[in-house]
């Protein structure tokens, strides 16, 4: 069996809602108007780092906040009021300040842009080899100088920038776990989102020897998906995560299955 079709395999077993939980990508299903999902969606994977335990609380914490509508949530308060709201907020190496000012530069993006999806097209076209000038663009306008700390990372650092790829994975792909919205991105362009499961699966089907995760390493693995499925390559990501974080699914078994 040649290694498309293990992947293939692999996909429709795992590639299903019943193997989200627990996965931040859970709280985008509550969201059917787009311009919600995206914003929930962004928090979401900016809040992606750490115990999953932790994430899911966080994440759901935050978002009950802004309930029932995130967009409506941000277009009407204050800075002050958003600081007031998340007074003693810590995650991790996030504060409330960084959290406020997170919010805050998404409000800001919505009021030039209307919407995220807007701004990421506003740097993005559709003969770029990958989503890098949109992102690149989109942290410009919302990130540059306002102290976020680690939650949105400069894509022009050379960061692989894995919760971005994320976010972007959650809103342009569509099938039975990702549910889109961004409908003008092709797919094709998309660059794995690169954390310690994705790069042991890089470097265990040989996509990859290099040491460093950073961008040149989220390129190379997704250029070896790219010869496999050129016109969407981060489209095995979910189910091969999901080996190394679900229990009963060990990174041994995926070898087995891939490699053997």
């Amino acid at each position: 069996m040649i290694l498309k079709d293990r992947l293939e395999c692999l996909y429709s077993t795992y590639n299903k809602k019943e193997y989200v939980d627990p996965d931040p990508l859970i709280f985008l299903y509550d969201y059917s108007d787009k311009k919600n999902r995206e914003i929930a969606g962004f928090i979401a994977a900016c809040f992606a780092y750490g115990r999953v335990e932790m994430i899911m609380k966080t994440v759901a914490h935050i978002l009950g906040k802004l309930e029932p509508s995130p967009f409506e949530y941000l277009m009407g308060r204050t800075k002050k009021d958003m600081a007031n709201d998340f007074k003693g907020f810590r995650y991790r190496f996030a504060s409330e300040a960084h959290l406020t000012n997170l919010l805050w530069g998404i409000r800001e993006v919505l009021n030039r842009f209307i919407s995220l999806e807007n701004c990421f097209y506003a740097g993005w076209t559709p003969s770029d080899e990958t989503v890098l000038p949109g992102l690149a663009f989109f942290f410009d306008q919302m990130g540059r100088g306002r102290e976020v700390g680690h939650l949105f990372a400069d894509p022009q650092k050379k960061s692989a920038c894995k919760r971005s790829h994320l976010f972007l994975r959650w809103m342009v792909r569509k099938d039975r776990v990702d549910p889109g919205g961004w409908d003008d991105i092709s797919p094709s362009q998309l660059i794995i989102p690169l954390d310690t499961h994705m790069y042991r699966t890089g470097c265990m089907l040989e996509f990859t020897k290099r040491k460093n995760m950073d961008l040149k390493t989220a390129l190379e693995i997704t250029q070896g998906f790219r010869k496999i499925l050129r016109q969407d390559p981060v489209k095995y990501d979910f189910c091969l995560t999901r080996f190394g974080i679900r229990k009963g699914l060990s990174m041994d078994e995926l070898r087995t299955v891939v490699c053997t």
